[in-house]
């Protein structure tokens, strides 16, 4: 009988210590050999690009200066005033994404940089209303949102220090869109 009782104090022991140490071996085993796959951000993470204070115009031709989106995040879209399909189609998204975040809808702004002269349909405004309209033609402004192909094909956000920081793909998911921004507001504690 006397035997047992060390024996089941030392079985107890090693139960004990095994328990201890399974956490630290499981996490060295999980950052040393086991790799996520991927990244967690739908959009491309682009270099910060300060973007310059700069002073545009509004579609109406009042002054705009860049720095009055400074504390906000910004969702933008660079496109004719015309607006084609695909444009009413990045508006939607910049609006319903917007919408989509809820309480914290208020920290985030919407921008449609018009490149060229021609005036928004009256139609168009008024369906997107609270997106700044900032005309942005021939602006060296316009040449720090990078593209493959044109500025055109992105929805691009901005951080609330003014760096341009991500850009969506040409035909987005906004439901993808959603959760990017979402995740951003969440773990900012800026704008």
């Amino acid at each position: 009988m006397s035997n047992e009782k060390p024996k089941k104090s030392l079985l107890s022991l090693w139960v004990l210590i095994a328990l201890c140490a399974a956490p630290v071996v499981v996490s060295y085993v999980a950052y040393y050999f086991w790799w996520p796959s991927g990244h967690v951000n739908y959009g491309e993470l682009i270099e910060p690009r300060p973007l310059p204070e700069a002073t545009l115009a509004l579609a109406d031709g009042a002054p705009f200066p860049w720095r009055r989106l400074k504390g906000k995040w910004v969702l933008a879209i660079v496109d004719s005033g015309g607006c084609d399909a695909y444009c009413q189609r990045k508006l939607l998204y910049l609006r319903q994404v917007r919408l989509a975040q809820g309480k914290e809808m208020d920290r985030v702004e919407r921008a449609w940089l018009i490149t060229d002269n021609a005036n928004p349909a009256a139609p168009t405004v008024a369906e997107y209303q609270g997106t700044w309209l900032i005309r942005a033609a021939g602006s060296e402004f316009l040449r720090l949102f990078p593209a493959q192909r044109a500025p055109a094909d992105h929805i691009y956000v901005i951080d609330p220090l003014g760096n341009l920081m991500m850009r969506f793909p040409r035909d987005a998911d906004p439901r993808k869109m959603v959760k990017d921004i979402a995740r951003l507001l969440r773990t900012s504690r800026i704008g």
